[in-house]
Parts: C-alpha cells; structure tokens; sequence
C-alpha cells in the first residue's frame, strides 16, 4: 500500500484519538471522521511501517451513528473528535476503550461498569485557553490548535463553552488592535500577546479573565478591565501572566492582578472552592461533583487518614473532610496550594493540611500511615516509583484512582496488582463530552 491509494474500508472500531479504524490487505487503517458500522472510501494520506492514516473520500454506506457535526470546524479543530456521532455511540466508543485497556494493557479480567454518560454535552467547559496568532494577512485572530499541531483554527461559537467566553474573546482581540498588541510568534519567540485565558464558576457565575503576555507589561493595561467589563458584566478579576520563556506551556509562573483580587470562587461538591489562573480544577463541575461522589463511595473515608495525592485546589479531599478522620493534600503547584489551604479556612475544614511538594517525594517523606490514598495524576500517570512507594510502604486499604487517561490507568493497575492490590470497580464517566477524553474511577483494595 501507498501514499494516494484509494481502498474500500469497513469500519470496526475507534482510536484513542477518537479516530475510525478498519483493516485492509492486512493493515490497520485510522481514520478521522469515521463512525463504527461506516463503508467509506478512503484515499492513504499516509504510510508508516505497520500501520496507514487515511482521509474518507466519500462514505458508501453510512453508519446508523453517523450525523451531521454541529460546528462547521470540527473537522478542522483538535478539539470535538465525536461531533459526527451520536452521543450514543461516542459514549459506547469510550467505554470500550477503557474496556480495552483494562484488558490488553493491565491483564485483568476486570468487566467496566457502563460510563455515566454527561447531563449535557454543550456549554459544559468551564475553561477556556485561546492561543493568539495572526492569519494570512497579518491579522490578529484566537481560535484553537489543530490536531498535532500549532496552526490556529478559528472558531467563532465553540459549542463547548459558555457564549460569554467567544464575546470576551473577541473584545481582547479588538483591544489588542486599538492598542497595537501584537500576537506571540513562536519560532522567532516575538511578540507581546500568547494566549487568552478565561474560567467561570458555574454556580457563582463568575468569570476570570488572564492575558498570557511574553513580556513585563502590556499597552493600556489600566483601561483594560474597563474594556472587558462593557461586554461581560460577570467578569470578577482580570489577570496578566508573564511567559516569557521558550516553551508549549501555557503559563508562566508571575502574574500581574489589574482588576480584583486574582481569583474566582465556585462551589463543588459541597465545598466553596477558591480558584486562581494556576489551580487545577475539573472544567466540567457538574459531572466533576458525580465523579467526587463516586469517589467518595469508594474510598469510604469515615474515621479514616485520607492521603490526597496531586490534590488541585484541594476540592476532592475536602468534599471527603467531613467524614474523614484527617485529610493530607500534597501538590506541586503553589498557587494550587495557597488556594487548597485558603479553601478549607472559607470552609470551616481544620482536620486538611496541605503541602507543596511532588507526589513521590512527598510519599517518601511524609512519615504518615495513610488508611486511603487517593490518586488524581496527569496524563502520564502515577507511574512506578509511586506505585511502589503506595503499595510496600504504606499498604492502605483502599486506592482510588481518578484518571484522565485509560491506558497509563491501565498500566498502574497491572502494578498495584503485582504488590498485592486487587481491582475492585472500575467506573468511567464522562466529563468531556464531544471529544476524545474520557476520565475513569477505579477502586483497588489490598488483598
């Protein structure tokens, strides 16, 4: 097979991108836009050595989960990888896919509980994070990055988010026109304008609104929550970072506050929750309080010492602090951490400590007995070392691992349970509606 063939193509599965996969002349082929039960044709786009990328050149027959995407980018954008499904069908795909991973990454005959699908599937992202660059004729624009790479794609109604977020949006756009801002260029590592920063808390309706700046101050920053403030009443706080290093992460470690006090406040799971530009904090709160409560059912934390490892803004541990003996939060971020202790003084919480620190380093030197360990890691996982720090010197009870991703969740599982641990539940839930991104409870109880 070659690059601009044309083949015929069954689709019988999906990627972990959210790609269709079907299987000819004994190769694997992915395919964006594809639905499981699609005939298409499908012309190679590219040709690797055990497997093909194709594009769908016309769909045969399609497939009874197919339907017309709702945003016409969607294609385009790396974002909403499932628009052309129904939500049905996405579901279905995620749950299988934890279902494969449980199963051909961990080894572990583990049947997965059905997703706990979203109560909804627009306007449900609380965060937004708008790269700036300039198009063709040298226009500012913000939009997001397509798949796998930094080339902007404008969107302008993402369904995902709030209307308020295109609107403030648009007017930090215009701003930076009046004002002679220009956008970041990454490769010649000029310009002023990176990215626009934007998180609302849903119950309180509050909006933060943070310029990532590659510089120490920005044009007509005194007049810019002014600015802001004329198209989105809700705004609480206006916030520079500066980022003026060469890399793809997003923020900084400074900031500026031109307008509040640099923070919002939201309330999940029970707890009134501090929020600044730098704190983790689950961009779907209503399905992020389902998951906190699945959690907080596995864990049993009644009497119980918590260890709450990559702890956030502290909101899982302290949804728990109730009924818990003791709650011990380790992060690495310290705004995370300033906002975590700050959370449990606004909430009357004394039995929470909080420390700045790695998850392993902390593990290794805390001196504590943990009777549950909750685990809440980025995308690459716990990985080995903790594991084995969790699972030799602490020995609880009871694991709970919150995951963002199935197959390094899977890879942790098969450690755990080499050091005497057993899978209990495994519960996905759905807090990523559209797109490819599916977040997973599990327990594990030490044999």
């Amino acid at each position: 097979m070659k690059k601009n063939d044309i083949v015929t193509l069954s689709v019988t599965g999906m990627s972990a991108e959210g790609n269709g996969v079907g299987r000819t002349e004994n190769t694997v082929v992915f395919v964006p836009g594809a639905a499981v039960g699609d005939l298409l044709s499908v012309r190679i786009v590219k040709v690797l050595k055990n497997y093909c990328f194709g594009k769908i050149a016309e769909i045969l027959t399609p497939s009874d989960s197919r339907q017309q995407p709702d945003c016409p980018v969607s294609s385009k954008c790396g974002g909403c990888a499932f628009c052309h499904l129904s939500y049905a069908a996405e579901c279905a795909a995620k749950q299988q896919r934890v279902q494969d991973c449980i199963q051909r990454i961990a080894g572990l005959p583990v049947q997965v509980s059905p997703i706990i699908a979203a109560t909804r599937i627009q306007q449900y992202r609380n965060k937004a994070q708008y790269p700036v660059g300039t198009d063709a004729q040298g226009r500012l624009i913000a939009g997001f990055y397509a798949l796998h790479s930094h080339r902007i794609v404008q969107c302008p109604r993402c369904r995902l988010l709030p209307p308020e977020f295109d609107q403030i949006r648009d007017a930090v756009l215009a701003f930076a026109v009046e004002q002679g801002i220009s956008a970041y260029d990454e490769a010649a590592q000029t310009g002023l304008l990176r990215h626009i920063y934007i998180r609302k808390g849903f119950v309180t309706g509050q909006i933060m609104v943070c310029l990532v700046i590659n510089g120490t101050s920005l044009p007509g920053a005194d007049r810019l929550a002014e600015y802001l403030l004329r198209v989105c009443g809700d705004i609480q706080t206006v916030v520079l970072n500066h980022n003026t290093a060469d890399t793809n992460v997003i923020l900084g470690d400074r900031y500026t506050v031109l307008y509040g006090d640099g923070v919002i406040t939201d309330r999940l799971a029970g707890v009134d929750v501090r929020i600044s530009p730098g704190s983790f904090y689950q961009v779907n709160r209503d399905m992020a309080e389902r998951l906190y409560q699945i959690a907080a059912a596995f864990a049993c934390p009644d009497g119980k010492t918590v260890l709450d490892l990559y702890c956030g803004a502290g909101t899982i541990g302290l949804s728990m602090a109730a009924r818990a003996k003791r709650i011990i939060g380790v992060e690495t971020v310290k705004s995370a951490v300033k906002d975590a202790r700050a959370n449990a003084i606004r909430n009357g919480i004394e039995n929470a400590d909080f420390y700045c620190d790695t998850a392993l380093h902390a593990a290794q030197t805390l001196g504590i007995a943990p009777d549950v360990v909750l685990l809440d890691p980025p995308r690459k996982g716990a990985g080995e070392q903790l594991v084995s720090v969790i699972a030799g010197s602490f020995q609880p009870e009871r694991v709970v691992y919150v995951s963002c991703d199935p197959a390094t969740l899977a890879r942790d599982l098969k450690l755990f349970c080499q050091q005497g641990y057993v899978v209990q539940a495994v519960q996905p839930v759905d807090l990523f509606p559209r797109t490819a991104h599916v977040e997973t409870v599990v327990l594990l109880s030490r044999t």
